[in-house]
Protein backbone atom coordinates (compact mmCIF):
# COMPACT_ATOMS: atom_id res chain seq x y z
CA UNK A 1 0.00 0.00 0.00
CA UNK A 2 1.47 3.79 -1.33
CA UNK A 3 1.37 6.12 1.19
CA UNK A 4 -0.29 9.15 0.19
CA UNK A 5 1.51 12.51 -0.35
CA UNK A 6 0.16 15.62 -1.38
CA UNK A 7 1.79 18.54 -3.00
CA UNK A 8 0.63 22.07 -3.48
CA UNK A 9 2.02 23.79 -7.15
CA UNK A 10 2.87 20.23 -8.57
CA UNK A 11 2.45 21.10 -11.89
CA UNK A 12 5.87 23.32 -12.50
CA UNK A 13 9.50 24.16 -11.09
CA UNK A 14 9.94 22.77 -7.52
CA UNK A 15 6.33 21.27 -6.91
CA UNK A 16 6.98 19.45 -9.89
CA UNK A 17 10.86 17.88 -9.30
CA UNK A 18 9.53 17.13 -5.51
CA UNK A 19 6.44 15.29 -7.05
CA UNK A 20 8.88 13.13 -9.65
CA UNK A 21 10.92 12.42 -6.54
CA UNK A 22 8.22 10.86 -4.47
CA UNK A 23 6.68 9.10 -6.82
CA UNK A 24 10.07 7.53 -7.82
CA UNK A 25 10.64 6.42 -4.34
CA UNK A 26 7.14 4.81 -3.97
CA UNK A 27 4.80 7.06 -2.64
CA UNK A 28 1.22 7.89 -4.20
CA UNK A 29 1.26 11.39 -4.88
CA UNK A 30 -1.85 13.91 -5.20
CA UNK A 31 -0.77 16.92 -6.66
CA UNK A 32 -2.83 20.26 -6.53
CA UNK A 33 -2.41 23.04 -8.76
CA UNK A 34 -4.57 24.89 -11.35
CA UNK A 35 -3.30 23.77 -14.34
CA UNK A 36 -2.64 19.87 -13.13
CA UNK A 37 -3.82 16.90 -15.25
CA UNK A 38 -3.81 13.32 -13.88
CA UNK A 39 -1.40 12.04 -17.29
CA UNK A 40 0.85 15.17 -16.44
CA UNK A 41 2.98 12.25 -14.99
CA UNK A 42 3.22 8.79 -16.00
CA UNK A 43 2.87 7.22 -12.60
CA UNK A 44 0.09 5.79 -12.12
CA UNK A 45 0.36 6.56 -8.46
CA UNK A 46 -0.18 9.98 -9.44
CA UNK A 47 -3.58 12.13 -8.83
CA UNK A 48 -4.14 15.22 -10.37
CA UNK A 49 -6.55 17.89 -7.89
CA UNK A 50 -7.30 20.81 -9.85
CA UNK A 51 -7.53 24.01 -7.56
CA UNK A 52 -6.67 27.74 -7.86
CA UNK A 53 -5.15 28.45 -4.60
CA UNK A 54 -5.94 32.23 -4.91
CA UNK A 55 -9.82 31.36 -4.47
CA UNK A 56 -10.67 30.38 -0.83
CA UNK A 57 -14.01 28.21 -2.09
CA UNK A 58 -11.32 26.28 -4.28
CA UNK A 59 -9.33 25.65 -1.10
CA UNK A 60 -12.09 24.73 0.58
CA UNK A 61 -13.61 22.20 -2.21
CA UNK A 62 -9.54 20.93 -2.12
CA UNK A 63 -10.10 20.18 1.96
CA UNK A 64 -13.18 18.16 1.52
CA UNK A 65 -11.75 16.26 -1.36
CA UNK A 66 -8.38 15.88 0.81
CA UNK A 67 -10.00 15.46 4.69
CA UNK A 68 -10.66 12.25 4.60
CA UNK A 69 -7.77 10.56 2.55
CA UNK A 70 -5.09 8.90 4.59
CA UNK A 71 -2.62 11.75 4.10
CA UNK A 72 0.85 10.64 5.07
CA UNK A 73 2.70 13.99 3.67
CA UNK A 74 1.88 17.29 2.64
CA UNK A 75 4.37 19.88 0.92
CA UNK A 76 2.97 23.23 0.92
CA UNK A 77 4.70 24.34 -2.61
CA UNK A 78 2.20 26.53 -4.07
CA UNK A 79 3.34 30.35 -4.24
CA UNK A 80 4.68 33.26 -6.32
CA UNK A 81 6.14 36.23 -6.08
CA UNK A 82 5.72 40.11 -7.61
CA UNK A 83 8.67 42.27 -7.06
CA UNK A 84 8.18 45.90 -7.03
CA UNK A 85 7.99 49.11 -4.89
CA UNK A 86 4.98 48.65 -2.91
CA UNK A 87 2.95 51.41 -3.44
CA UNK A 88 3.46 50.30 -7.47
CA UNK A 89 1.41 46.41 -6.08
CA UNK A 90 -1.58 45.80 -7.58
CA UNK A 91 -4.24 45.29 -4.48
CA UNK A 92 -5.25 41.96 -5.87
CA UNK A 93 -1.66 40.86 -6.88
CA UNK A 94 -1.18 41.28 -3.23
CA UNK A 95 -4.57 39.91 -2.21
CA UNK A 96 -3.04 37.13 -4.33
CA UNK A 97 -0.12 36.59 -3.10
CA UNK A 98 -1.28 36.96 0.69
CA UNK A 99 -3.78 33.53 0.21
CA UNK A 100 -1.62 31.21 -2.41
CA UNK A 101 1.90 31.82 -0.23
CA UNK A 102 0.66 31.91 3.46
CA UNK A 103 -3.35 31.27 3.59
CA UNK A 104 -3.61 27.83 1.44
CA UNK A 105 -0.86 26.49 3.43
CA UNK A 106 -2.07 27.17 6.72
CA UNK A 107 -5.69 25.95 5.60
CA UNK A 108 -4.84 22.95 3.94
CA UNK A 109 -3.22 22.02 7.07
CA UNK A 110 -5.82 22.72 9.18
CA UNK A 111 -8.13 20.10 7.35
CA UNK A 112 -5.48 17.36 7.22
CA UNK A 113 -3.64 17.91 10.37
CA UNK A 114 -5.75 15.52 12.39
CA UNK A 115 -5.06 12.40 9.71
CA UNK A 116 -1.05 13.61 9.84
CA UNK A 117 -0.78 13.32 13.00
CA UNK A 118 -2.48 9.66 13.26
CA UNK A 119 -0.58 8.63 10.87
CA UNK A 120 3.12 9.86 12.21
CA UNK A 121 3.48 11.93 8.99
CA UNK A 122 5.19 15.10 7.75
CA UNK A 123 4.71 18.25 6.82
CA UNK A 124 6.89 20.28 4.63
CA UNK A 125 6.71 23.67 3.86
CA UNK A 126 8.77 25.41 0.91
CA UNK A 127 9.61 28.88 2.28
CA UNK A 128 12.22 31.06 0.69
CA UNK A 129 15.54 32.62 2.06
CA UNK A 130 13.41 35.87 1.97
CA UNK A 131 11.46 34.34 5.20
CA UNK A 132 14.87 35.30 6.64
CA UNK A 133 16.19 38.42 5.31
CA UNK A 134 14.24 41.62 4.54
CA UNK A 135 14.97 42.86 0.60
CA UNK A 136 14.09 46.09 -1.18
CA UNK A 137 10.68 45.64 -3.13
CA UNK A 138 9.86 42.17 -1.72
CA UNK A 139 7.82 43.72 1.43
CA UNK A 140 4.51 41.11 0.73
CA UNK A 141 6.96 38.38 -0.45
CA UNK A 142 8.74 38.06 2.23
CA UNK A 143 5.84 38.60 4.37
CA UNK A 144 4.21 35.23 3.22
CA UNK A 145 7.11 33.39 3.69
CA UNK A 146 8.39 34.68 6.75
CA UNK A 147 4.53 33.81 7.81
CA UNK A 148 4.67 30.46 6.80
CA UNK A 149 8.20 30.02 8.49
CA UNK A 150 6.56 31.00 11.83
CA UNK A 151 3.34 28.83 11.29
CA UNK A 152 5.74 25.55 10.66
CA UNK A 153 7.88 26.36 13.38
CA UNK A 154 4.63 27.10 15.98
CA UNK A 155 3.52 23.56 14.84
CA UNK A 156 6.40 21.90 15.57
CA UNK A 157 6.41 23.26 19.11
CA UNK A 158 2.39 22.48 18.70
CA UNK A 159 2.72 19.09 17.56
CA UNK A 160 5.85 17.72 19.39
CA UNK A 161 3.71 14.72 21.51
CA UNK A 162 2.55 13.55 18.28
CA UNK A 163 4.56 11.38 15.95
CA UNK A 164 4.06 14.34 13.56
CA UNK A 165 7.83 16.08 11.76
CA UNK A 166 7.17 19.48 10.59
CA UNK A 167 10.01 20.92 8.49
CA UNK A 168 10.36 24.65 6.93
CA UNK A 169 13.29 24.47 3.78
CA UNK A 170 14.14 27.73 2.71
CA UNK A 171 15.57 27.91 -0.85
CA UNK A 172 17.85 30.52 -2.39
CA UNK A 173 16.88 31.43 -6.18
CA UNK A 174 15.97 28.25 -7.67
CA UNK A 175 16.14 28.19 -11.64
CA UNK A 176 12.44 27.67 -12.37
CA UNK A 177 9.56 29.32 -13.92
CA UNK A 178 9.48 31.42 -10.59
CA UNK A 179 11.01 34.17 -12.60
CA UNK A 180 8.75 34.02 -16.13
CA UNK A 181 7.15 37.10 -15.57
CA UNK A 182 9.92 39.24 -13.46
CA UNK A 183 12.54 41.54 -14.19
CA UNK A 184 15.31 39.17 -12.89
CA UNK A 185 16.03 36.02 -12.83
CA UNK A 186 18.61 32.83 -12.13
CA UNK A 187 22.48 33.47 -12.99
CA UNK A 188 23.65 31.68 -16.21
CA UNK A 189 26.32 29.75 -13.54
CA UNK A 190 25.53 26.47 -11.72
CA UNK A 191 27.57 27.53 -8.63
CA UNK A 192 25.69 30.97 -8.05
CA UNK A 193 21.74 29.20 -8.22
CA UNK A 194 20.03 26.43 -6.89
CA UNK A 195 17.81 23.57 -9.31
CA UNK A 196 14.53 21.88 -8.22
CA UNK A 197 16.43 19.03 -7.80
CA UNK A 198 18.48 20.57 -4.89
CA UNK A 199 14.94 20.76 -3.20
CA UNK A 200 14.21 17.53 -3.57
CA UNK A 201 17.03 15.70 -2.44
CA UNK A 202 16.71 17.90 0.72
CA UNK A 203 12.71 16.59 1.26
CA UNK A 204 13.83 13.07 0.32
CA UNK A 205 16.79 13.08 2.97
CA UNK A 206 13.88 14.69 5.50
CA UNK A 207 11.49 11.13 4.87
CA UNK A 208 15.03 9.49 5.08
CA UNK A 209 15.70 10.40 8.55
CA UNK A 210 14.87 8.10 11.65
CA UNK A 211 11.94 9.41 12.93
CA UNK A 212 12.91 10.22 16.50
CA UNK A 213 15.27 13.11 14.81
CA UNK A 214 13.58 16.08 12.64
CA UNK A 215 15.07 18.52 10.63
CA UNK A 216 13.16 21.50 11.72
CA UNK A 217 14.48 23.80 9.26
CA UNK A 218 16.75 23.55 6.44
CA UNK A 219 18.17 26.58 3.93
CA UNK A 220 19.46 25.51 0.97
CA UNK A 221 21.51 28.31 -0.83
CA UNK A 222 24.19 28.76 -4.10
CA UNK A 223 27.49 28.03 -3.24
CA UNK A 224 28.12 31.99 -4.36
CA UNK A 225 25.54 34.67 -5.31
CA UNK A 226 24.59 36.17 -8.77
CA UNK A 227 21.27 37.55 -10.63
CA UNK A 228 20.55 38.28 -14.04
CA UNK A 229 18.62 41.55 -14.84
CA UNK A 230 16.58 40.58 -18.09
CA UNK A 231 16.93 43.15 -21.13
CA UNK A 232 13.93 45.75 -21.06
Amino acid sequence: MHKIAVVTGASSGIGKEITKRLLSIGFYVIGVSRTVRDDSFIESTFEALRCDLSEKKEIEKAINNLKDREIFILINCAGFGKFEPHEELNPKIISDMITVNLTAPILLTNGVLRKLKQNGGYIININSIEALRASKFAGVYSATKAGLKAFGDSLFEETRKSELSVTNINPDMTESGFYNDLRFETSVKEDEKLFASDIADAVEYILSMRKGAVMSECTIRGLKFGITKKKV
